[in-house]
């Protein structure tokens, strides 16, 4: 089932918010319906009640991306598993795209949208494809930015596991610091060695030099 497609739902949500920074675009109407993307129909049930709820929901989400990281896998799928029962989906096969010239649907399994709210529909279909991602990937996977003081969450889909940062400009900045950081030390080192050299020669005895 190519339903990990929809994971991206969960990190767009968690990322409306930068904890370290105190911002938070998720604050209109507009902000949630932006959220679905192309989904324009589900997206137009979105009322200003979803904006509550919806915070609401990144809220846990984040803490399943925050276990994850941290290492405690049962906890990141408790969490995730009590949002699904919480928000359940229900599958059905589509077939509104072609395979060929002779017009044969393409059949593939999409999330039948029957949810009370646009809160509901949204965190449904981003808990499955978190889900989905998580069970087909790993759990470690799931991971939070290094950068300081980004916190944005990402998915790590690289061959090695070694993806660390959210994006290409959190990486660069993060590499830019170390070097600095790198710099400063060697220049504090420097700067203590030579002092040091200094009392040595000024401490040693005329006679002696």
């Amino acid at each position: 089932m190519e339903l990990a497609y929809y994971s991206d739902y969960a990190v767009r949500l968690v990322n409306t918010e930068q904890p370290e920074r105190g911002t938070d675009s998720l604050t209109t109407v507009e902000a949630v319906r932006d959220l679905f993307g192309p989904a324009q129909q589900a997206a137009r049930r979105a009322t200003e009640s979803d904006v509550t709820r919806l915070r609401a929901v990144r809220a846990r989400l984040r803490a399943v991306f925050e276990a994850a990281a941290g290492g405690d896998e049962v906890r990141a799928v408790d969490l995730l598993n009590a949002l699904m029962m919480e928000f359940p989906v229900s599958p059905q096969i589509s077939g509104h795209e072609y395979r060929d010239d002779n017009r044969r649907p393409d059949w593939h399994m999409h999330i039948a949208d029957h949810a009370a709210n646009a809160t509901a529909g949204y965190t449904a279909t981003a808990c499955m494809g978190l889900a989905f991602h998580l069970t087909d990937l790993g759990v470690d996977r799931l991971g939070i930015c290094e950068a300081q003081p980004c916190r944005n969450v990402y998915l790590d889909t690289s061959t090695n596991r070694s993806r660390r940062y959210c994006s290409d400009r959190c990486a660069t900045r993060a590499n830019v610091a170390a070097y600095r950081a790198r710099k400063r030390l060697e220049s504090e080192r420097s700067g203590r060695t030579g002092r040091t050299a200094e009392t040595t020669q000024e401490s040693t005895p005329a006679t002696e030099r």
